[in-house]
């Protein structure tokens, strides 16, 4: 099976990087070859198989190749077979040939070794490998983010995200070189008997939270989603960010952690949640509002992560399991929908040309499959019924409800918990109200809105099957406890073998009659709105005898209110043009909400590291005389450290 994956990934970039006719469908052939593979492979060991394992004869970097794939990384691999997947063919279309033929060759090249070092993470046993691994995936993504780099702010953020990379490189260098010299090899597994690993927690904490999103290490995050091509957004939120979940999984289940990481999660956990959905509210660009909802979406899986770790601290309690497996379903929950709606962010912007929610509106009307799509992705990203994003939440908060009857420290930290994720859900709900209004009813506010055109059957098709799984999994959650309960094993041995919760079962049920109650509802709504004859008329004008599209809600105005509860982290910047005629013939009124980390906090510390460079760069002149008074001071400081360290 091994053999055969990277058979596969190895002809896909070399197919994806020829030029011709038939190029691109030899691609997508190879391509899906590959990842239908690797599902088939991946869904075997979830199903109750044998894990696969693997080891070369060859050796990389003086060790040998060593690739096992078990239930933890299965369950991260169908995600990224499936998303992977509808992304690809959705890429044939939304990126081709004829309208990119400088980058769509190198792209299909790109996107494979993507795919394939994605893959390589989650299958490899070797520090070393990881490492290897994982940077061919960083610089994959960075090239497929910067495809339209003749564009500045495209190159501003491929930087941004290359810069972050590499941060979190250097965190995960110094946690597996320290873990291979106090253990004596590069090999990985579980480990958990060895306390005095414990501390590297710390850097593993760091390096995969930095790669995840999770606030405030989140500042790369919008710009690279917002700029790179919308199958490419798909796959960094669908995907990427759950490679640093899966790190943070993978190594807490294998090493021992640290009295109180927990606690630390969960904080890192509420804080994303909170505070990405609150970002997420004042954006006008429609895919740096689906960015910030990543970090929202992240910090709902570190929240059953975090309250899991609390539990295994104090003693293996059933309500951190329930949270725990809420954190991993919605791995697979916010993959399916939050790669849906990028795509459907993706046709919007293939048909009218912008991501500006004040220049769309209208949308409905020629492009019913995208806002309908569109439309049921908010839905299980809002948390509702009977969609998999409710299943996912609920069980988050069946673990935190249960665990505020422990009387003690838990308890009270669970209460504001479940509260702020139930805030979450509801200024979740709230966005996408407004994302939905705005773009896709009323009028239509700009030319290029009013020309929209549906997208072809391979990007509605792509969007199909990601629907169909959100779908799928609101409806029949008790189908996918096995898997979660083989996840939840092979993290923590004592939690294996769980039968499913009995809410579950009652959960399933209930979905299921809501939306046959649905279905029947809309029929017989259909059925009688085609009996009665209607009649259309103006509605009331308010006095407006020529209304016009700027009378609309903007998005800005739509979530004003909301956005002022915010106002002392979102920092907007207001700009008030007003007319002191008695008549006024223009006022403008405009609201920006920046990236308060990045500008506040990051781009000063930056600024003061780089006059520190100016300055010390003054120092080196070429005069050998001050070398040598250079060397003379750092000597005289050298014995005074020494003399004084030496006293009694």
């Amino acid at each position: 099976m091994i053999d055969a994956l990277m058979l596969v990934a190895a002809g896909s970039m070399l197919t994806g990087m020829l030029s011709g006719r038939f190029a691109p469908r030899l691609w997508l052939v190879a391509m899906l070859a590959g990842q239908g593979t690797a599902f088939a492979a991946a869904v075997s060991v979830l199903a109750g198989g044998m894990p696969w394992e693997w080891r070369s004869a060859f050796h990389v970097g003086g060790e040998s190749l060593h690739l096992r794939l078990d239930s933890l990384s299965a369950f991260f691999l169908v995600l990224l077979c499936v998303v992977g997947g509808a992304a690809t063919v959705y890429s044939r279309e939304y990126w081709t040939d004829r309208a990119h033929p400088r980058s769509a060759g190198t792209g299909r090249g790109w996107w494979s070794a993507l795919v394939a070092s994605l893959g390589l993470v989650l299958l490899v046993c070797n520090g070393l490998h990881f490492l290897i691994a994982w940077e061919l995936f960083t610089l994959s993504a960075y090239f497929l983010v910067t495809l339209d780099r003749p564009r500045r702010e495209v190159r501003a953020a491929g930087w941004l995200y290359l810069a972050a990379s590499h941060a979190a490189v250097l965190a995960l260098f110094a946690f597996f070189t320290l873990l291979a010299a106090r253990t004596g090899s590069w090999e990985l597994g579980p480990m958990r008997e060895r306390a005095e690993l414990a501390p590297l927690f710390w850097l593993a904490l760091f390096g995969f939270s930095l790669k995840a999103g999770v606030f405030p290490f989140h500042v790369w995050l919008p710009s690279a989603h917002a700029s790179a091509p919308s199958h490419v957004s798909a796959m960094l939120s669908g995907v990427t960010l759950k490679i640093g979940i899966y790190g943070l999984v993978r190594f807490s289940g294998w090493l021992p952690v640290p009295v109180g990481a927990g606690w630390v999660v969960a904080v890192l956990g509420v804080v994303s949640a909170v505070l990405g959905v609150a970002f997420a509210l004042g954006q006008h660009d429609l895919k740096r509002l689906l960015a910030y909802h990543s970090v929202e979406n992240i910090g709902i899986i570190l929240i059953g992560l975090g309250f899991a770790l609390v539990a295994v601290e104090q003693g293996d309690t059933v309500w951190g399991r329930l949270a725990f497996a809420g954190g991993l379903l919605h791995v697979w929950n916010h993959g399916l929908f939050k790669a849906l709606l990028f795509l459907g962010a993706g046709s919007v912007l293939h048909a009218t040309g912008t991501r500006e929610m004040s220049q769309l509106g209208g949308l409905w009307r020629t492009m019913p499959w995208t806002a309908g799509l569109f439309a049921l992705g908010a839905a299980a990203i809002s948390g509702l019924p009977p969609l998999n994003g409710f299943v996912s939440e609920w069980l988050v908060f069946l673990g935190l409800f249960d665990a505020t009857v422990t009387h003690g420290p838990t308890a009270w930290a669970a209460i504001p918990a479940a509260i702020l994720l139930g805030v979450t859900g509801a200024l979740a709900l709230a966005c996408f109200v407004k994302v939905c209004g705005v773009v896709f009813l009323g009028a239509p506010r700009s030319p290029a809105a009013s020309r929209a055109h549906e997208s072809g059957p391979a990007m509605r098709g792509s969007m199909l099957l990601l629907a169909g799984g959100c779908v799928v999994i609101g409806l029949a959650p008790v189908i996918f406890w096995p898997a979660l309960d083989r996840v939840l094993g092979a993290w923590r041995p004592a939690w294996g073998g769980a039968i499913p919760p009995a809410p579950l079962l009652a959960l399933g049920c209930f979905h299921m009659a809501l939306a046959i109650a649905a279905g029947l509802a809309a029929w017989w709504l259909w059925r009688r709105a085609n009996r009665i004859a209607l009649t259309r008329v103006l509605t009331w004008d308010c006095g407006y005898k020529a209304p016009t599209a700027r009378m609309q809600y903007t998005a800005g105005s739509f979530a004003g209110i909301i956005t002022e509860w915010f106002d002392w982290i979102l920092r907007p910047v207001r700009h008030d043009e007003r007319s002191v005629a008695f008549f006024p013939a223009r006022a403008k009124w405009t609201e920006h909400t920046p990236e308060t980390v990045l500008e506040h906090v990051v781009a000063p510390i930056g600024d003061v590291a780089m006059r520190l460079s100016t300055a010390m760069r003054r120092l080196q002149h070429g005069r050998v005389q001050a070398y040598v008074f250079y060397v003379v001071i750092g000597l005289a400081v050298l014995a005074c450290i020494i003399l004084t360290g030496g006293r009694p």
